[in-house]
C-alpha cells in the first residue's frame, strides 16, 4: 500500500511514507512539534513523497493521529489530512493516538497489554488499555483522563507513553514501563488492519478526538493543582 502518515499531537513532528520506490520499508521524518508543526508538516511530508516517487493521488489513504493530544496539534492534522484528501481525491484513516501509541510499545517492547498514556498537562493524562492479540488490538474500556495517581494498571500490565518525566513517582507501578509515542511509523502498522475493518473515509471525516473540553486553568487552578502535588 502507499500511505502517508503523520501526527502532530505532541511536542513531536512525525511524518512517515511507506510504498511507491520505498516499498514496505518507511522513510521517516521527526522534528520539533507544538507552534513549529504547521510551517513544516507540509514542506516534510513532500519531501519524504518525492523520495518514494510518490504524488499524493498515487496514495492509498492519508493516515493522521485523530487524537487526544494538543488542541492545536490536532487541529493541524486534521486540517491538512482533509486540505490534501480533499485535492488529491483520497480517502483519510483518523488513527487514535493511544492506540499509536500502545503499537509503538509493542513494537518497542514486545508488550501485548498496555495501558497506553500521554501527558495531558494540567496535572493529568490521557489514557486507554489495550490488548493485542491474533495480530490485533482491541481496546477495554474508554479513553478518558486522569489524575497520573488515578491511573489503574492491572497486573502484568506494561504501562507506556511519554509522561514518565513529567509525573515520574505519582504513575502506579507496573509490570514494565515503556517510553512510547505515536509515531507515523506506528500508524503506518495500524493502518493495513483498521482500512480492512472499513474505518477509512472521505476527506470531509477527519475530525478531532477531543477528550476535555477546558484548554487552560485559571489562576486559583494552578495554585490548587500545585498544592495537591506537593501533598502526594
Amino acid at each position: 500500500m502507499n500511505l502517508l502518515a503523520f501526527d502532530t499531537s505532541t511536542d513531536i513532528l512525525s511524518i512517515a511514507v511507506v510504498g511507491g520506490a520505498l516499498g514496505a520499508v518507511p522513510r521517516e521524518y521527526s522534528g520539533p512539534g507544538g507552534a513549529r508543526a504547521s510551517s513544516a508538516l507540509i514542506p516534510a511530508l513532500q519531501d519524504l513523497l518525492a523520495q518514494a516517487g510518490l504524488r499524493l493521488a498515487d496514495l492509498d489513504a492519508i493516515v493522521f493521529g485523530r487524537g487526544p493530544g494538543s488542541f492545536t496539534g490536532l487541529r493541524t492534522a486534521c486540517s491538512v489530512a482533509q486540505g490534501l484528501a480533499f485535492g488529491a481525491a483520497v480517502p483519510v484513516l483518523a488513527v487514535d493516538t493511544l492506540l499509536a501509541v500502545a503499537e509503538d510499545a509493542r513494537e518497542r517492547a514486545g508488550v501485548q497489554q498496555v495501558v497506553a498514556v500521554l501527558d495531558a498537562r494540567m496535572d493529568q493524562v490521557y489514557c486507554a488499555c489495550y490488548t493485542h492479540d491474533a495480530g490485533q488490538w482491541r481496546q477495554q474500556g474508554e479513553t478518558r483522563l486522569s489524575a497520573p495517581q488515578a491511573l489503574d494498571v492491572p497486573a502484568g500490565w506494561a504501562l507506556a507513553g511519554n509522561a514518565f518525566t513529567a509525573y515520574g513517582a505519582r504513575l502506579p507501578a507496573a509490570a514494565q514501563r515503556v517510553e512510547a509515542m505515536p509515531v507515523a511509523a506506528a500508524l503506518l502498522r495500524l493502518a493495513p488492519m483498521l482500512m480492512a475493518a472499513g474505518q477509512g473515509g472521505p476527506a470531509a471525516s477527519a475530525r478531532p478526538l477531543y477528550i476535555r473540553d477546558k484548554v487552560a486553568q485559571t489562576t486559583a487552578e494552578r495554585a490548587a493543582a500545585r498544592a495537591a502535588a506537593l501533598t502526594t
